[in-house]
């Protein structure tokens, strides 16, 4: 299996399930994995933000750009 459909396998496998996204900033979003496009840019369901571990907000949805996240 080549790489390009090994990540494809696993985002296939990973969507629609909670996900933890870390931002370069030190925030956190925890979500539903919506979408996540070629360009690693990410769409959250039911969205929280954490920062330094503790809930901040909630969010119906999020999207977050690909150059702040880490994965």
């Amino acid at each position: 299996m080549s790489r390009k459909e090994a990540l494809s396998q696993f985002i296939n496998q990973i969507h629609g399930r909670p996900v933890v996204v870390k931002l370069n900033s030190g925030v956190d979003y925890r979500g539903v994995l919506a979408c996540l496009d070629g360009y690693m840019n990410i769409a959250l369901d039911q969205t929280e933000e954490y920062v330094n571990g503790q809930l901040k907000n909630k969010y119906g949805d999020a999207f977050i750009r690909e150059f702040n996240a880490t994965l």
